[in-house]
């Protein structure tokens, strides 16, 4: 047995925060990992997805200039770019960061086996035993779930994984759902070659976000060349000889033939081999917490779940802020202190990019949800083309912003912004929203010109300040 204060769970980037917190804090921390020390958002999600993505939006920026020529994609060196930016699936240099940290780092597969114990099984050789004297912290995160359609398990579909790793471009690619994963890889294989074709059960792309975001996006997609089909259900699914075409089955009773099926219709948590039973919880749960992540059904106080795996906000930027407060937390409960902060903004102020062409860009409420949750609220929009810096930005620019104000309080609790270039943009607004301040002193806050920012100028004006 061997023992450390802090024993974590996964060494993705919010198991990498914990611990990293938890040593500044003067506590020593291990981290257990059964595949790559830097996680899914490294190697099979947000590095490579967006190294996908950024070749096809500057392509698009330059054509939509007038005097730029001959700006034009070239598949195998954008997946080659791919293959850097996930360190061609090769965690040296995450684990070089962990020693340089400090942390120690234990290969396999970790499990619960009681309060504060933690058994490893490596690949090879018998089992290591951990023993925290603070806490274990579960940083595991989520994986993709791929829904019970007949056939669809048995025809080998690719998840977002396959899809951020691919090394060829399918001639015809599939895609069920039409949320942020399916919309994102959508335009990304498609504008490398792929005929893609996306099925969607709700009436539109997106659907939990500002209608015009997904109406602005299917129709981007569309003029890329892809087939988006709305408010349709796929009920079948074949692939009758392996490596061969798959066939879905529409509930239109249409059919859709591909190379290759994408499932892109949500997220479960990877909890199901932990042991959660030998400390009472259920295999295959969401674990429910409270603001420093410490799990709320556990004795003792020393059971954490940071990130993906609680279910707060399924993104990694917002998991390595929960990761922040929860490593010192952690740090400050050993010292006999009380924490000095807990997480909220994680449910009020989470900005998120989707990296579409055009891009859209959002934070805090939506419209939809403000008034849904009672709140008093005035929704001002504003043409983002009209302002002078998106018109230098790109010729014909195309965009709407999106602001929503509490009219009880006088300040804005949710802003979404579609077109080109705009997830730079979204910062502004996260500072606005989280730090809650008024549209009087926001007025204030003169943007410069000529820039995209002087929306926000703009929509003042147009709330009437």
């Amino acid at each position: 047995m061997t023992d450390y204060d802090v024993v974590v769970i996964g060494a993705g980037p919010v198991g990498e925060n914990v611990a990293d917190r938890a040593v500044r804090g003067g506590l020593t921390a291990v981290i257990v990992e059964s595949e790559l020390v830097g996680g899914e958002c490294s190697y099979w999600a947000c590095m490579p997805s967006k190294a996908l993505l950024r070749p096809v939006a500057a392509v698009s920026e330059a054509t939509h200039l007038e005097g730029v020529h001959g700006a034009q994609l070239d598949p195998p060196g954008v997946l080659d770019r791919r293959d850097s930016f996930a360190s061609h699936w090769n965690d040296d240099g995450q684990v070089k960061w962990l020693n340089g940290a400090h942390i120690g780092l234990v290969r396999g597969r970790g499990r619960l086996t009681g309060p504060k114990t933690v058994s490893v099984s490596p690949a090879d050789g018998p089992p290591l035993e951990l023993r925290a004297r603070q806490a274990v912290v579960i940083a595991t995160g989520t994986r993709a779930a791929v829904p019970p359609i007949p056939g669809l398990a048995e025809a080998r579909p690719w998840t977002s994984r396959e899809a951020t790793s691919a090394h060829e471009v399918p001639r015809r690619l599939a895609i069920i759902g039409g949320g942020v994963v399916g919309s994102e890889l959508a335009c990304a294989w498609q504008s490398l070659g792929a005929q893609v074709t996306l099925a969607v059960r709700e009436e539109r792309l997106l659907d939990r976000m500002e209608d015009f975001a997904g109406t602005m996006v299917a129709a981007g997609l569309a003029a890329l060349g892809a087939d988006v089909r709305c408010g349709v259900d796929v009920v079948a699914v074949a692939r009758p000889r392996p490596g061969g075409p798959v066939t879905l089955t529409l509930d239109d009773q249409t059919t859709v033939e591909a190379d290759e099926v994408l499932t892109a219709t949500g997220r479960e948590p990877h909890t199901d081999d932990l042991g959660l039973e030998t400390v009472g919880l259920k295999p295959g749960a969401w674990l429910d917490v409270d603001g420093v992540c410490q799990v709320t059904s556990i004795d003792g106080g020393w059971l954490y779940a940071a990130g993906d795996v609680n279910h707060i906000s399924l993104l990694t930027h917002m998991g390595k802020y929960q990761a922040r407060i929860c490593g010192d937390a952690i740090a400050a409960r050993a010292r006999g202190r009380t924490p000095a902060s807990t997480a909220w903004a994680d449910q009020s102020a989470v900005p998120q990019v989707i990296f579409t062409t055009p891009e859209v860009a959002w934070v805090g409420l939506t419209s939809a949800e403000a008034a849904g949750a009672g709140r008093s609220i005035r929704v001002v929009d504003y043409e983002l083309g009209a302002v002078a810096g998106a018109k230098l930005f790109e010729d014909g620019y195309s965009g709407k912003a999106r602001m929503v104000v509490d009219e009880d309080r006088k300040t804005m609790i949710g802003a979404t912004l579609a077109g080109p270039g705009v997830g730079e943009m979204i910062h502004a607004a996260t500072v606005a929203v989280a730090g809650q301040v008024p549209l009087h002193l926001l007025w204030h806050a003169v943007p410069s010109y000529p820039t995209m920012s002087e929306v926000w100028l703009r929509l003042l004006e147009t709330y009437g300040l």
